[in-house]
């Protein structure tokens, strides 16, 4: 591990920035979300209550006395979670920013996937149009975090291609033309993406499931991850190569035969013939986004980037490596028998739209890297996504996750030509020091401030925004 000369790695002109931007000392982390508005954790900071044009709850961040940063606001939403309180919400508004958290229409219960990718646009849209006629606002980035990048990356790939880039023949579901007309942002920041809600819920089947209907059927053992047998172990799992291909391959036939199934019904539907005259249930068992992963008890699967990128440490030094993964497994049971933690449980429409992303005969994943997705298939794809974006755009992931490889997957992908990537060595998904990782949370130090400096410092460069 070493750090080469400037002129010899053009990712190092990222890299000492970013280092600048880091103590050399670190204080213990704060906690997941930023305190409700108005306690005193938020001084210098502004917070208000607002509601958008179509009816979504948010909170408008603002700093006391707003300085040259605040020309940038920064919206946060994700695709199904409540976002009011978000870390990002509070820790980039004491940085200077405008930054308007908002929620979306979605039940946020975890007892029903709603999806509805199509309707949450239209609430972003709204967000987007409050901050653009808010007075001091200049610039507008999108911020996604984790699912967020699904939402964030389709609404910018939609405002700058307009609807014929989510109505291409590639798309498994054409969007609605009400998504004309949105009025673009000026940057993304996606801080531990995911691969994308359509690819997290393929990558969340259970090929070992023989029946959509039930979790209560007999499960095929030798496709069941969680069989000993098969290599699975609560500390930590080792599946033979041969396992995991039988697996994958399953993983992505069902896959697809999900949405033939989707598809079929969708015709019924049309025809006058379904359940219902506009939509029905699509319940899928042992396909929700709580297990079924192999990488995740698997740790040598995803477990390191294919090239060398830049890495922030705790000590304030920034090297450019190989990107390892410092998680360890989750241990988790198998949760394909449960209705509440294992099916997915949406409707044919919204499957299609926002759950939904074809395989290709080669998917798979070894080390590094997956395969054979067709990422274009879908608007609910971030990798897809930013083939079509142009304005910056700062991929940051998290080493303490394994979400966080989903930086090099989305940022080999970008289009756009000012374009940054980076990783926060022992942050986990919530930007928190890790506590299951290789080693103890104290190690990694105040990763929460790590982090929002790394993004501070994106945004704050002369001439990106300012």
């Amino acid at each position: 591990m070493s750090v080469r000369p400037f002129r010899d790695h053009p990712l190092l002109a990222l890299a000492l920035m970013l280092a600048a931007c880091v103590p050399a000392s670190s204080a213990q982390a704060q906690g997941m979300n930023s305190p409700p508005p108005g306690e005193v954790a938020l001084a210098g900071v502004q917070t208000n209550y607002v509601r958008l044009d179509n009816g979504a709850p948010g909170v408008l961040y603002e700093p006391d006395n707003p300085g040259p940063r605040a020309a940038i606001a920064l919206l946060v939403m994700h695709a199904s979670g409540d976002y009011l309180t978000f870390s990002a919400c509070g820790e980039l508004a004491r940085r200077g920013y405008r930054v308007l958290c908002a929620n979306n229409a979605t039940s946020k219960s975890g007892m029903f996937d709603d999806g509805i990718i199509d309707r949450v646009l239209l609430e972003l849209k709204g967000g987007v149009s409050f901050l653009r006629g808010h007075p001091g606002v200049r610039k507008i980035v999108l911020f996604g975090h984790s699912g967020g990048a699904t939402l964030m990356t389709a609404y910018q790939m939609i405002a700058e291609g307009g609807v014929k880039s989510c109505q291409d023949a590639a798309k498994i579901h054409k969007c609605p033309d009400s998504l004309a007309g949105l009025p673009a942002a000026d940057g993304i920041v996606l801080a531990d993406a995911n691969w994308g809600q359509a690819e997290m819920s393929l990558l969340s089947i259970d090929p070992a499931i023989g029946d959509d209907r039930t979790g209560k059927a007999q499960l095929d053992p030798a496709l069941d991850m969680y069989n000993p047998a098969n290599g699975y172990a609560r500390s930590g799992s080792h599946y033979s190569a041969a396992f995991r291909s039988r697996f994958l391959a399953a993983e992505g036939k069902r896959n697809n035969a999900l949405i033939a199934k989707a598809q079929a019904r969708l015709v019924l539907i049309e025809a006058g013939k379904g359940d219902f005259d506009d939509d029905e249930p699509f319940i899928v068992a042992g396909a929700s986004f709580i297990g079924n992963r192999l990488f995740s008890e698997d740790t040598s699967l995803l477990e390191h980037s294919t090239q060398a990128w830049p890495l922030i440490h705790p000590d304030g030094r920034v090297t450019v490596e190989t990107i390892h993964s410092l998680r360890k497994a989750e241990g988790r049971s198998n949760p394909s028998t449960r209705y509440a933690m294992g099916a997915l449980k949406t409707t044919v429409r919204n499957y299609l739209s926002s759950y939904a992303v074809r395989t290709l005969p080669d998917f798979g994943y070894d080390g590094s890297t997956i395969t054979g997705v067709d990422w274009r298939s879908t608007y609910a794809s971030p990798p897809g996504n930013v083939e079509g974006i142009g304005v910056p755009l700062f991929a940051l992931g998290m080493t303490g996750h394994w979400e966080g490889l989903a930086a090099e997957t989305i940022y080999r992908h970008a289009k756009s030509a000012d374009k940054s990537i980076a990783f926060v060595e022992g942050a986990d998904h919530i930007y928190q020091p890790c506590r299951n990782c290789i080693d103890p949370p104290e190690k990694y130090g105040d990763t929460i401030k790590t982090t929002y400096d790394a993004i501070d410092q994106w945004l704050a460069k002369p001439g990106r925004f300012l």
